[in-house]
């Protein structure tokens, strides 16, 4: 669980609000003790902004990060068809 500070405490110490969010995560700031915003490190915003990429930019990455070298179609699905003959149904 990521540590809460009010807005008030976090005003106050914001240094070091910023020193503990990038060296131990995020850090929850609350109102009235409701959270309302979240500080994160500069790293981890990129990170999930990049996590927000629409689908084929997604596929693209994986496509490239996956070894495709001698991988035939048959061989990657061969186990995922049923060869079973299924269930009869009278007519």
């Amino acid at each position: 669980m990521s540590k809460r500070y009010s807005i008030a405490e976090a005003r106050n110490h914001l240094s070091e609000v910023v020193h503990e969010a990038e060296s131990e995560g995020p850090i929850t700031l609350t109102r009235r003790g409701r959270a309302v915003a979240v500080v994160v490190a500069e790293a981890e915003f990129r990170r999930l902004r990049q996590a927000r990429q629409g689908f084929w930019d997604a596929a693209s990455l994986f496509r490239g990060s996956v070894d495709r070298e001698g991988l035939s179609v048959d061989e990657v699905f061969a186990d995922v068809r049923d060869r079973s003959p299924g269930r009869r149904v009278g007519l």
